[in-house]
């Protein structure tokens, strides 16, 4: 009862939080009663509500906890990831959008595999069990299972160290919230609640950076750690990292962006392309704004936690303490980061269960009832996230970086060329994908990474690949419906 009385804000926010998001999988349901619907919001949103949702769904907990830490870590050379971040936003509204939109509305693409089969695969008998649609597949799916594993653990932390909940429970409850919403409502419902989720991350990182900043003296107190001997590498370009093994990670993280389907799906979702101008401004500005606040966090928390063995509990640390946050703000930001968690998990949920099912069950099934298998695909996927979720390997960050070096070198040529040039294959994608995939491997395993992140080498040898086997087709930019 003394837990409930101290915590009272939270318990009534997240009780209130939770009653929006179940009304929004209700609404969600009744709009998604076709495929279509369920995948992709019948491809009628606006470009404000998808905007929002871009960068609600790329920002998550790796944003909020692990961002911190290794900003903590490798000190003001880690900027380099939000500079490239907010950047390669705008590139993707502005050049990947646009000609993505207007191609899987016409070729009733509802997931990246469709996309990448209307576009290099020419016999259309045989587009739906074809290797690439299987490969890129199953690619989407592992590379998911490994992001949700990263947001799972931020949630679980988030509940231990704020709440004093178990960190088996606090997985478990965020699994149950997230999947009655997602199963229920698909994309519609997702996306409605990404909104809710980006104003509450838009005002729950403002919060962190004030009473940080306030707690370390101010913001101008980033000076006083010059004056400290042990404190200049936070300053220099190679102080805690190589810089181009730093350059690669926020390579890597940057051009999920451009490659990764949770968020090149909402571009199907958008209904004209006015609806791709201003969702351009409001997706990159709203990254911004978040990226801006909380990159800087681990920086100040030098001048409040001079030692920090495990930098992923970095915030939870001082949201937890009332030193630093009044329990107003920590309650509050208990709901903010919860929401960066769930804005990012439904998402990459339905892309994986949509994709696991359309594209790698559903050509070797009889069933015609793919809606219903799809959600029953959410549902199952997301147990196995959860029971994974029990013991992570690695940190925060590493797990969601190489999901997107896998999503970077598999489908970055065969998108980007895809869209612009009109050679290619799916001979020439599938072995971009399995040199890239290689290359990533090869690099990690014979330990390279000390001097250059394995996303340089595994990204030129992908793009290269494709580049040579699409000189030697003839040119052409297929039509499955021509």
């Amino acid at each position: 009862m003394n837990w409930m009385a101290q915590h009272w804000l939270a318990l009534v926010l997240l009780a209130g939080y939770t009653g929006a998001l179940l009304y929004n999988a209700y609404l969600g349901s009744q709009a998604s009663r076709g495929i279509a619907g369920y995948y992709v919001g019948n491809r009628e949103m606006s470009g404000a509500v998808v905007g929002i949702s871009f960068f609600a769904t790329f920002a998550s907990t790796n944003t909020y906890i692990g961002h911190a830490g290794k900003a903590y870590d490798y000190g003001f050379a880690w900027f380099t990831l939000a500079i490239l971040l907010v950047l390669f936003s705008w590139i993707s509204w502005r050049w990947i959008g646009p000609p993505l939109r207007r191609f899987a509305s016409q070729w009733d693409a509802l997931t990246l595999p469709d996309f990448l089969g209307s576009r290099y695969i020419t016999d259309s008998a045989t587009t739906t069990r074809h290797p690439l649609l299987q490969a890129s597949g199953i690619v989407i799916v592992f590379a998911s299972l490994l992001y949700l594993l990263a947001i799972f653990k931020g949630a679980g932390h988030l509940f231990q160290m704020f709440l004093s909940i178990p960190y088996e429970a606090g997985v478990g409850v965020t699994l149950v919230i997230v999947v009655l919403y997602t199963s229920v409502g698909g994309f519609v419902s997702v996306v409605r609640t990404d909104v809710l989720q980006g104003v509450l991350m838009l005002l729950g990182s403002v919060v962190i950076f004030y009473f940080v900043t306030q707690a370390a003296g101010g913001v101008i107190s980033i000076s006083a750690l010059r004056a400290i001997p042990e404190k200049q590498f936070l300053f220099e370009l190679n102080g805690g990292i190589p810089f181009a093994v730093l350059l690669g990670v926020s390579l890597s993280g940057s051009l999920k962006l451009l490659s990764d389907p949770r968020q090149l799906s909402r571009f199907y979702a958008l209904k004209d392309e006015a609806a791709v101008r201003h969702g351009k401004w409001i997706a990159t500005l709203g990254l911004a704004i978040v990226l801006s606040c909380l990159f800087p966090v681990g920086i100040y928390t030098h001048l409040i936690l001079p030692e920090v063995t495990d930098t992923d509990l970095i915030v939870p640390s001082l949201v937890s303490d009332p030193s630093v946050f009044p329990l107003w703000a920590s309650d509050f930001l208990i709901i903010a980061i919860l929401a960066a968690a769930m804005s990012s998990m439904d998402s990459v949920l339905l892309v994986a269960a949509s994709t696991l099912y359309r594209n790698v069950v559903a050509p070797f099934s009889t069933s015609s009832r793919e809606l219903l298998w799809t959600r029953a695909a959410v549902v199952g996927f997301s147990l196995v996230a959860a029971a994974l979720a029990l013991n992570p390997p690695g940190d925060i960050v590493e797990i969601t970086i190489f999901s997107g070096s896998l999503y970077a070198v598999c489908f970055f040529p065969a998108v980007v060329f895809g869209l612009y040039w009109q050679r290619g294959s799916s001979r020439a994608v599938l072995w971009s994908m399995a040199v890239g995939i290689s290359t990533l491997i090869i690099w990690i395993g014979a330990d390279l990474r000390q001097n250059l992140h394995e996303v340089f080498p595994a990204l030129l040898l992908s793009t290269l690949t494709y580049y040579g086997l699409s000189r030697l087709e003839a040119p052409r930019f297929h039509d499955t419906r021509a």
